[in-house]
């Protein structure tokens, strides 16, 4: 006879294996985050919005009212992925180049969360409040669409995320608003642990890819960054570097890539993590 007790444990588990069974260990996760270059700069090409592999999905983060995506669900990652006045960023060409060279059963899948201008340490979720009260109006108006906490809205929306699938990496693009700031990869770890421990990962089941600025090749204005993000694996074993050598960058300031230039790195990030998902890489680009 069954008490009390062994009925609610029963019940427990079933719905543990319900969630199970609804969680697709073929819908492969990714987190991105970062500033302006992860969100991307405005200017989306028509030739962008064509031909999106229906495997694709972006998790919406914000509402955009002008497509109708809602907050919570998932759409074709048809851009823009970021929030509705955002353009063709990192992650359109991440993803559809890593369902092009993944066996036909792999879906993918971005959560992104990203703020134009801001520092590594607006994601920093003990201290973040302290840029979010020196933050210009542009930029609270962002945060703002964030609940006013983008490290908790990406915390949300990743767990949000895991029910449906598996986390597989985690994006980052930033580093120009902490020019020269030799701390960065310090406070980028702080920012990838903290991820890691919210979202009940290890660092070898989600490792982080980062790109660089601009490089001086385009006259970047910031490329003297790209020596301290460089350094990120010394900090970070499971952390990779992807060079933006050759992203075309956009005139006259040389802050923010192309469209050319954000399906150059978008392919290159995809290349690193085919490779370290064990899959064959396309040629570099």
């Amino acid at each position: 006879m069954k008490t009390k007790h062994g009925w609610l444990l029963l019940g427990g588990m079933l719905l543990l294996n319900v969630n199970a069974f609804f969680q697709d260990t073929n819908f492969w996760i990714f987190v991105c985050f970062g500033q302006s270059n992860m969100e991307g700069f405005p200017g989306i090409e028509a030739q962008d919005k064509m031909n999106v592999d229906g495997r694709f999905q972006m998790l919406a983060t914000v509402d955009f009212p002008p497509s109708g995506k809602e907050k919570r669900n998932w759409y074709p990652a048809v851009p823009p992925l970021c929030r509705p006045s955002t353009g063709l960023c990192p992650a359109d060409f991440f993803g559809r180049t890593l369902v092009s060279n993944l066996p036909p059963n792999i879906k993918v899948g971005v959560v992104m969360v990203a703020v134009g201008g801001c520092k590594i340490e607006l994601f920093e979720k003990k201290t973040y409040q302290d840029c979010v009260a020196t933050a210009p109006n542009w930029m609270t108006n962002i945060i703002r669409a964030y609940g006013g906490n983008p490290y908790q809205r990406l915390i949300d929306m990743a767990k949000l995320a895991q029910k449906a699938g598996v986390i597989k990496g985690i994006l980052l693009h930033q580093g120009e608003s902490n020019m020269g700031d030799k701390k960065w990869p310090d406070k980028v770890k702080v920012v990838y642990d903290n991820l890691l421990n919210d979202l009940n990962l290890h660092a070898q089941q989600a490792p982080l890819l980062a790109g660089e600025v601009v490089k001086a090749d385009q006259h970047g204005q910031c490329a003297g960054m790209n020596k301290i993000i460089d350094e990120l694996p010394g900090t970070i074993p499971t952390a990779h570097v992807i060079s933006s050598a050759g992203c075309e960058a956009r005139p006259p300031n040389h802050l923010h890539f192309t469209p050319a230039g954000y399906r150059k790195l978008g392919a290159r990030y995809a290349d690193e993590m085919l490779s370290l998902l064990g899959y064959k890489a396309p040629a570099p680009k």
